[in-house]
């Protein structure tokens, strides 16, 4: 682990003049490419980036940014939002990451928990919150909160846009300006550092609150499973993914656009790069582009696999098509990340019950806890460690200086092997009860998806007006289409249907077997970190369910009546 205890204490000692790696590049930011294929828009070395973020944090203590005020952040993890995020923590300030996305009504929730002093914004995202753009954005089904009526000071990224509010700072001038503020704040392990807001209602948004110190736990244990070394390459356009590559003093290789949005243009950077981070629909979309001939099969030396279950069938497929690439699944929260990893031939060698998701990391603890109707041996998972969250921020904010948090109940059902290996078989809280049996998902989704012929498997309850629950088993054929419809397509008389009712009852209790059986084109996702939406799932197999509630609304997550 690094010495130092802070997040930017490597970052700003190797930038320090002097140090030997000060003119080693920290961040390469791709543009967009024409028929060449992307190309190098900017870099920045070490001993630049640490200029920068000096700079910009005495610029925003001058205009009065105070250690333990929060800062509004919605700006692209590009080089100059990167800076401004790191120069407002080494102000003493909290990063309030805040999604443009959501609601302006979940939006205007999440600004008055977290009582920002200051909002800083991509310019893009003021021109189309108000204005004639604003018309154009809602008429494409996008509604964005208007940034500019925050009642705070603000700071703008990129070049200044109509909409931007008289009088804010410009982010590009707040990191070349040093102005005569004093002298910063020490750098506090122990200071609030982060905020993100995960889920929650209106009422009572629910964020993670992380400190500088549980920043730099968490980023050192990713550090250390990339196995990164200066000069090597790491090309992701997740921040906490890229900061890493900053601890080791290798390279952050920022994407002009997401693989999400271009896989072809991330998969094209990715042939030279020591690692990078992937969602399994990423995943996906970057294999179908290898097998169909628009990328080489030339993959990274490591790619992290995380954000929503890893299933055998991808990793098997992963390894079979790129399998220069060393194959990673990561297990992680919000809360605390990352907890545990597991290589790829561990996984596809497991021949026990349930998710394997590998042996917690140096330094993260993990216990089971009681979880209500769990079987011998399973129980709710319990997590610790250096890289702990400080605990949620209604709790922190209501109890004043609460002590920081010591354990986090994930909600996820789990079994310890005797090796000290997790083993995911469930959800508290995501269950299907049909009659007296209650049905954890995680417990046979993998044994299915293990079947010949098929790719994923998800099984999703729709309640009957009796309380029960009607299973329905949704799956995929191992070969993904390389282009995906925009509507998921279902078929109860798929080839692939048949064969799994034959092959069912052979590795399913009794009590588990679904009601029914439906071929999907694809499996639908749903957030940020794209997991399976099997809220849209219950959706579209309610037609083939003639005893479930006609009308109903699927809870999140469960597809159980809301409320």
């Amino acid at each position: 682990m690094t010495t130092g205890a802070h997040l930017l204490d490597p970052i700003l000692a190797r930038g320090a003049t002097g140090h030997p790696g000060a003119d080693d590049v920290a961040l390469r930011r791709w543009a967009r490419g024409g028929r060449r294929g992307p190309r190098v828009r900017a870099e920045v070395t070490y001993g630049d980036l640490a200029r920068r973020i000096t700079a910009t944090a005495a610029a925003l203590a001058a205009d009065g940014l105070a250690p333990g005020d929060r800062a509004l952040f919605s700006v692209r993890p590009r080089p100059q939002g990167v800076v401004l995020a790191l120069g407002a923590v080494r102000a003493g300030a909290t990063v309030v990451f805040v999604d443009p996305g959501s609601t302006p009504e979940l939006f205007a929730a999440r600004v008055a928990a977290a009582r920002p002093a200051l909002a800083m914004t991509e310019s893009l995202l003021y021109a189309v919150s108000r204005g004639p753009l604003r018309r154009v954005a809602r008429a494409r089904g996008v509604l964005l909160p208007d940034y500019a009526t925050l009642p705070v000071r603000h700071v703008h990224a990129g070049t200044w846009l109509p909409g931007v509010p008289r009088g804010s700072r410009s982010a590009a001038t707040l990191a070349r300006t040093v102005p005569d503020a004093g002298p910063l704040p020490d750098l506090d392990p122990n200071r609030e550092a982060l905020v993100v807001f995960t889920s929650g209602t209106t009422a009572q948004p629910r964020a993670v609150v992380h400190s500088a110190g549980s920043l730099l736990a968490g980023c050192d244990l990713l550090r250390e499973v990339f196995d990164l070394a200066p000069g090597d390459v790491v090309h992701t356009d997740q921040m906490l993914l890229g900061m890493p590559a900053l601890l080791a003093g290798a390279t952050w290789s920022v994407p002009a656009d997401p693989p999400g949005r271009d896989v072809v243009a991330f998969g094209r950077c990715l042939a030279d790069a020591a690692g990078t981070y992937l969602v399994p629909a990423d995943v996906t979309a970057l294999l179908d582009a290898v097998e169909d001939g628009r990328l080489p099969a030339r993959g990274p030396r490591v790619a992290l696999v995380g954000g929503a279950p890893v299933t055998r069938a991808l990793l098997e497929r992963a390894t079979r098509i790129l399998p220069g690439t060393r194959w990673v699944g990561v297990y992680g929260m919000t809360e605390i990340l990352p907890v545990a990893v597991v290589e790829a031939d561990d996984k596809l060698a497991f021949g026990g019950d349930g998710d394997l998701v590998g042996r917690p990391l140096p330094r993260v603890e993990a216990w089971l806890g009681r979880a209500e109707d769990a079987e011998d041996g399973v129980g709710e998972l319990v997590l610790g460690g250096p890289s702990l969250m400080a605990g949620y921020l209604h709790d922190l904010d209501a109890a004043g200086a609460p002590a920081r948090a010591r354990e986090h109940r994930t909600g996820d059902l789990a079994r310890l092997e005797p090796d000290g290996r997790i083993v995911l078989v469930g959800r508290t809280r995501d269950m299907i009860i049909r009659g007296t049996t209650n049905i954890y998902p995680g417990l046979f989704e993998p044994r299915i998806a293990a079947l010949d012929g098929v790719g994923e498997a998800v099984l999703v309850g729709l309640p009957r007006t009796d309380g029960d629950e009607v299973v329905a088993l949704v799956v995929t054929s191992a070969q993904s289409p390389a282009r995906r419809p925009r509507e998921v397509a279902l078929d109860a008389d798929h080839p692939l249907v048949a064969q799994l009712r034959v092959a069912l009852p052979d590795v399913l209790d009794h009590d588990a077997l679904p009601d029914v059986v439906l071929h999907a084109s694809h499996v639908p996702v749903a957030g940020r970190s794209r997991k399976p939406d099997r809220t849209a799932l219950a959706r579209a197999a309610a037609r083939w369910c003639p005893d479930a509630v006609s009308g109903w609304e699927p809870g999140p997550g469960t597809g159980r009546l809301a409320g």
